[in-house]
């Protein structure tokens, strides 16, 4: 009995296929398997997260360009006094 088909009328898909099936020895129906499988986890690990959990993501990757040190306390715009200069 063969084994059910799934067609993909897709030139962009196939060449992704058949350039990753050349880079890892993987025939192409083993790495379709894959790749759904880590896209479906990576999905339901994204509906177990906390709304606010992107909120966090975009926090940390807008750090990232900030130089290290820096800090947020704005000291140079108050005086000894905690007043404004």
């Amino acid at each position: 009995m063969s084994e059910p088909q799934l067609s993909i009328r897709s030139a962009k898909a196939r060449d992704l296929a058949r350039a990753l099936a050349r880079r890892t020895g993987q025939p192409i129906n083993k790495l379709v398997e894959i790749a759904l499988e880590r896209y479906d986890i990576e999905l339901r690990q994204l509906n177990k997260a906390h709304p606010l959990d992107a909120v966090w993501e975009l926090a940390a990757e807008g750090r990232r360009s900030v130089p290290s040190g820096t800090t947020s306390a704005h000291d140079d715009l108050y005086d000894e006094n905690g007043l404004p200069k």
